[in-house]
């Protein structure tokens, strides 16, 4: 049903809607394309913790499995929190858009009423024939068809404003029904992010309940202690399974990756948060030995090969989560653990400087894990590095 000049934009946006918007003003102003890639690569995101918690039931049940499924979870949740809230802040984005455009139209109404107004005064002041009369000469006749000229014209001008009108005014209420349904749809969001939310906050709390039981409980200490030092040697027999394989397969460089020590990038911008060589746990009181470097670094932060090399493995494992070995011929490889997720493929060259993942999270943060090994022994990697990390 077409409405009368009077239409009024509808006041349709709730109190939820400026309320959020104080809370996060830059958030809901995005760019609608920025939001969909981000919203893309959470999705992609939520698709490797997936596949990590998938791996995580092929491998034997212990306290760092257990502890990494916990974690997972959380991950899991948090990634589901950013979700709801990037969809929150697209709709959003989308009530926005459409309220400059009723704006707009209702402005342009406005504009279109004001113009035909002064257009019927003007065909009232001539009157119905133009002001015919009698005329006593040609130029009498003359003026009197320029008229009657003007008048017809004034007609057709009315006729499209009048046309045009109706026309934005179906279009306000296209727009007025497309804000309610977006409206309808952003409390959706709002109730979807509570709920998970308070499913994030039980993951948290779960995580932080077996990190405070493990922190107390020394068996269980020792059996993390066991189960990471047989990772280490797993970690060694994968070496030695790529070291045996067939000579056709082995990377040849162009330089000599052992000519390089010394004047390798970093893999990642990032400090040093463990260096090489044996450690003791500050909360859980385990030792470990670091067999090369951890390095704290942005979530997300991409991280790039060190030298040309050829993947010779990229898979989730053990603990380690997503990893990338490199092969670099000679007997040389660099690893890269606790990546985001897996980004390359077994078999692909890569040059120095090519990205192959980005950093992961791990018990104590963001961290990126960086190995140089020689016929699987560890190398300090501090050594080789042009720029040491701090």
């Amino acid at each position: 049903m077409r409405r009368g000049f009077g239409l009024l934009l509808p006041a349709l946006l709730p109190t939820l809607v400026v309320a959020q918007g104080a809370q996060d003003p830059a958030g809901s102003r995005q760019d609608p394309a920025e939001l969909r890639r981000q919203l893309a690569a959470l999705q992609g995101r939520l698709g490797q913790v997936d596949q990590q918690l998938e791996a995580l039931k092929k491998r034997r049940k212990g306290v760092l499995v257990e502890m990494q499924g916990i974690s997972l979870q959380r991950d899991r949740a948090k990634a589901q929190v950013e979700g709801a809230r990037l969809r929150r802040d697209q709709a959003q984005s989308e009530v926005q858009v459409i309220s400059r455009e009723q704006t707009r139209i209702q402005g342009e109404v406005l504009q279109l009423q004001g113009d035909l107004r002064k257009q019927v005064r003007w065909l009232q002041a001539l009157g119905p024939w133009g002001e015919l009369g009698f005329y006593a000469s040609f130029h009498d006749l003359e003026a009197w068809l320029v008229r009657g000229r003007m008048l017809a014209w004034g007609r057709l001008q009315e006729r499209r404003r009048l046309e045009r009108i109706h026309r934005l005014q179906g279009d306000l209420s296209v727009k007025e029904k497309a804000l309610k349904e977006v409206l309808a749809r952003l409390a959706g969001e709002e109730r979807e992010a509570a709920q998970l939310q308070a499913a994030l906050k039980v993951q948290e709390d779960k995580l932080s309940g077996f990190l405070d039981g493990l922190q107390k409980d020394e068996a269980a200490q020792k059996q993390a202690q066991a189960e990471l030092a047989e990772e280490a040697v797993q970690l060694e027999r994968l070496l030695a399974g790529l070291l045996g394989k067939p000579k056709g397969e082995a990377f040849e460089a162009a330089v000599a990756f052992a000519d390089l020590r010394g004047d390798l990038p970093q893999p990642v911008e990032g400090t040093l948060a463990q260096s090489f060589g044996e450690h003791l746990h500050p909360r859980f009181r385990t030792r470990t030995v670091q067999s090369g470097l951890l390095v704290a670094a942005e979530a997300g932060a991409p991280v790039a090969a060190v030298a040309d090399g050829k993947v010779a493995f990229a898979d989730y494992y053990q603990s380690y989560g997503p990893v990338v070995i490199l092969d670099h011929g000679g007997g040389w490889f660099t690893l890269y653990t606790h990546l985001l997720g897996l980004e390359v493929a077994k078999g692909q060259i890569l040059r120095a400087g090519d990205p192959l993942g980005a950093v992961g999270g791990t018990m104590d943060g963001p961290r990126l894990g960086f190995e140089i090994r020689h016929q699987a022994q560890p190398q300090d990697p501090q050594k080789w590095l042009k720029r040491k990390y701090r």
